[in-house]
């Protein structure tokens, strides 16, 4: 040791413009393979390195932190293939300089596995300061501890210490005297040094074995200049001097304590405005002329409008004013603050004595907004003043609003019945519990139908029925209603397109339903009992319908031999276990009015799309056919809501005296992937102008007349001018799109209607859209723009806007309990879907504005180029199609 043993050669860490350097070496030990806990929670970790036999390919992120905060951003190792042991030997430049680290600095070190796309899991991480505790960057090689199934932890109380604190850890020990050594600062003699240095490697390889940690081992680089190694010193230049700084900025945030607090005036407000003691004159209390105008403005208002808290202290001032009027109670209900026992027990005390509402009116109280058991009751008993023609009009909405009730009192009103009918433990033909009802919701369904329960009863009674049980009395007193209800529940027990701990609860609430419903008819009489099983017949039906369905589909070859696939399978009775071409009578769930015998095996073909849906023509019991099409594989809610929808505005417009020869053709879900479209003999407007080259040649080849119309019978004309008139203001108020001359077909009645419903509410694929689908075509088949039809036409229109602008309340009424029935274009905007609607009717027009606004329309329809230009290339895409 001569006099270099003596020198210490040191460079200040602020003078060194060079960035740091880290050599990756190699990783140490065995990696333990994921629980089962763990693959429960994450199947794909099965394919992760840890399954393999040999070594994974893994890569290391580098990063520095400073008190728990970024430096730099990751960098990683290259990729390299392992075959025996993990061995990167790599050199990674961080883009961080040693004039740029504070004292704090801290190396984070993540070991990461490959298991997916874009899907990395940590298989350990270890963390290292950069500079000792007396300032010096640490040099040389460095074994570091490597914690699994964790990242590095950067945080100055790190949980990742690449180098830990323990007496008896005999490499941290070693690894201090290895560096003394050296440093110089023991005798170094050659021959003894070797045989130290090969005994410490062996103690290391000893105590990593039986440790159960993995180890990294990392290098730094020696900083040499002209032959000298320095040792990095960390120093800060000006570093002791003081430095002034403001401690409060010029503006100031100020936090407020009280924010989303209770505002104690308005409170105080609020009970001495609903005070008792106001009762008696609020009773007598009568508005002057401006007040009763703004009154009847606020009576006004469509059902999204919010209420000012003027406004409601102004509805309860006068609310015993109002108790007259049937069409203020659902204002007045919305101002009523039901958490206040004593404002809610006045409320339900005027609820008893108000103008009974309208039926119409009643849906709003069954919506989110009313959670009052009280004031949904009071719905359901106004429900009872409809007729069952009415309530099939709104009954895919009611289905919808048994979201919105008490899931326990509806499990209740099941679990009492069961009670009374099966004191003993459960039989094997009880109904499937809601666990195995998750599991197999069809086999559930067909159970909850066709198990016989020996037993005589009354239909469940109770003292104030809630929607689910006046939905089941009323089924089970109609088998139309029945019909349709039971299939609306099955398609919510069947809809998994989400799996949502709220979404489960919602399934087994139906599932429920349908049980009680099966229960009520199983106690009714002889009728009801026939009810029950022509419904599990359907059920039946539908099962091996679908079956035979994806047989076909699966069929190998061209469309000709799918129908002859699906012609014989309907005359096998062995395959499908049912002979489709005769069977006992059953009504049809598309129509339940319509009953059939079988299917004609020679007149079942394919359509020609993608999902090849079936024409499958029915026998009737009353020796007539009846043509239905069978979708597999297309959810049907959307069609089905926009038909319903169509066929409720066409009864309004008849309410009011204006028959506009509509076809709301049926169409029903009887799955979230398969349901029946009836089918109505028509042509595609396309199709009649590329054969006979205009709509009236078309009439006139079909229905001539000398003394009509430009040789038409006038009431083809007739026909085609009112359908067109009421398909236009229908599709308008709903949003239809994706309109082309191929979805608007044409019968030789002159009936003119609009079929695939698949964008709605103002979306369309095509870029500027008109508000209505109304071609020069179409209007040609009138007579031109200045014909007598056309004036009619537009008049028509006018009249009918005006009709469902009466009603507007009504249908916004029904798209709101719709609101979460995941319906492909309303699951998109869900919060938006009823403003939609709204914005519409133009509400704040006067029914003068209106006229002129529905006129504007017809004018920027009939003359906008951009539906033209697409109609054409439509036509060219279909050509190359075909």
């Amino acid at each position: 040791m001569g006099e270099a043993s003596d020198r210490f050669c040191y460079v200040y860490s602020c003078d060194l413009d060079v960035n740091i350097e880290i050599k990756i070496g190699t990783l140490e030990g065995q990696r333990d393979r994921p629980n089962y806990k763990e693959l429960l929670e994450d199947p794909m970790l099965k394919f992760s390195g840890a399954y393999q036999d040999s070594c994974s390919d893994l890569f290391v992120t580098c990063q520095i932190y400073a008190d728990g905060r970024p430096l730099s951003l990751p960098v990683s190792t290259s990729y390299k293939a392992f075959s025996t042991r993990w061995n990167w030997n790599e050199w990674v430049r961080l883009p961080v300089k040693y004039s740029d680290l504070p004292r704090t600095a801290v190396l984070a070190l993540t070991i990461w596995d490959i298991y997916g796309t874009n899907k990395y899991i940590p298989v350990g991480g270890t963390t290292m300061n950069l500079f000792g505790k007396r300032g010096t960057f640490a040099q040389g090689m460095h074994d570091l501890r490597v914690w699994p199934k964790v990242k590095a932890d950067p945080s100055r109380v790190t949980t990742t210490p690449g180098k830990v604190k323990d007496p008896a850890d005999q490499m941290s020990r070693l690894a201090k005297l290895s560096k003394k050594h050296r440093d110089g600062h023991m005798v170094k003699v050659d021959w003894l040094d070797r045989l130290t240095f090969r005994e410490i490697e062996m103690i290391n390889e000893k105590q990593k074995r039986d440790s159960n940690f993995m180890y990294l081992m990392i290098e730094f680089q020696h900083i040499h200049y002209e032959g000298t190694e320095f040792t990095v010193i960390y120093f800060e230049k000006d570093g002791d001097k003081p430095f002034e700084f403001r401690t409060q900025a010029d503006i100031v945030t100020v936090p407020d304590p009280e924010i989303l607090l209770e505002n104690l005036v308005e409170s105080k407000h609020h009970k001495l405005a609903r005070s008792l003691r106001s009762g008696p004159t609020d009773r007598d209390m009568k508005p002057d002329a401006k007040t009763r105008d703004h009154l009847n403005n606020i009576v006004a208002y469509p059902p999204t409008k919010q209420l000012t808290s003027e406004e409601e202290d102004l509805v309860w001032k006068f609310r015993f004013y109002l108790s007259t009027q049937n069409k203020a109670l659902t204002k007045f209900l919305k101002c009523v603050n039901w958490s206040l026992q004593q404002e809610a027990k006045q409320a339900l005390e005027l609820l008893n004595r108000w103008s009974p509402m309208d039926v119409d009116d009643a849906l709003e109280l069954l919506g989110p907004a009313f959670t009052h058991p009280a004031v949904r009751k009071y719905a359901v008993m106004r429900l009872r003043q409809a007729d069952d023609e009415d309530l099939l009009l709104y009954l895919l909405q009611l289905v919808q609003a048994l979201k919105y009730e008490n899931f326990d009192e509806i499990k209740q009103g099941y679990d009492s019945v069961s009670m009374e009918t099966s004191p003993g433990p459960p039989s094997p033909e009880t109904p499937a519990t809601p666990e195995r009802d998750r599991t197999s919701s069809q086999d559930s369904i067909l159970e909850a139908l066709s198990s016989e329960i020996d037993r005589d009863g009354t239909p469940e009674k109770t003292l104030e029925d809630e929607v689910s049980t006046f939905l089941i009395s009323r089924s089970c007193n109609n088998f139309v209603v029945a019909n349709y209800f039971y299939w609306y529940l099955k398609v919510e027990c069947e809809d998994q397109t989400t799996a949502a701990k709220e979404d489960v609860k919602i399934k087994d609430m139906y599932l429920t339903v349908l049980k009680r419903f099966s229960q009520a008819l199983s106690k009714r009489n002889s009728d009801s009992k026939a009810k029950r099983s022509m419904l599990a017949s359907q059920q039946l039906f539908i099962d091996k319908l679908v079956k035979l369905v994806k047989i076909v589909t699966r069929e190998s070859g061209n469309r000709k031999k799918k129908i002859e696939r699906l012609q014989a399978l309907l005359q096998d009775v062995d395959v499908c276990r049912i002979n489709f071409a005769e069977f006992d009578v059953l009504p049809l769930p598309l129509d339940p009015n319509v009953k059939v015998t079988g299917i004609i095996p020679e007149s079942a073909t394919l359509f020609k799309s993608a999902l090849m849906p079936c024409r499958l023509t029915f026998r009737t019991t009353e020796g007539t056919d009846f043509v239905t099409i069978f979708k597999h594989g297309d959810d049907l809610r959307q069609d089905q809501l926009v038909l319903q929808s169509i066929q409720l505005m066409d009864k309004l417009l008849r309410k009011e005296n204006l028959d506009l020869k509509m076809s709301p053709y049926k169409v029903l879900a009887t799955s979230s992937n398969h349901g029946f479209v009836q089918f109505v003999e028509s042509s595609a407007v396309a199709e009649v102008l590329y054969k006979d080259g205009s709509i009236q040649n078309f009439f006139r080849k079909h229905n001539p007349s000398e003394n009509g119309p430009y040789g038409i019978a006038h009431e083809v004309m007739d026909n085609y001018v009112k359908s067109c008139a009421g398909y236009c203001v229908v599709t308008y108020v709903l949003g239809v799109g994706d309109r082309h001359l191929d979805n608007l077909l044409l019968s030789t009645s002159g009936k003119l209607f609009h079929i695939d419903f698949g964008y709605i509410l103002g979306r369309d694929p095509k870029p500027l859209p008109p508000p209505m689908k109304l071609s020069k075509e179409m209007v040609e088949g009138m007579g031109g723009p200045n014909s007598k039809d056309f004036h009619d036409f537009k008049k028509h229109c006018y009249t009918a806007f005006l009709a469902l602008r009466r009603s507007a309340n009504l249908i916004m009424n029904l798209f709101s309990l719709m609101v979460n029935a995941n319906i492909p274009d309303i699951a998109l905007e869900p919060d938006k879907t009823v403003k939609k609607v709204q914005e519409k009717f133009v509400l704040h027009y006067t029914d003068e504005e209106a006229v002129q606004y529905i006129q504007s329309l017809i004018d920027v329809s009939t003359s906008a180029m951009m539906p033209a230009l697409v109609e054409q290339l439509h036509k060219m895409a279909q050509y190359w199609r075909k």
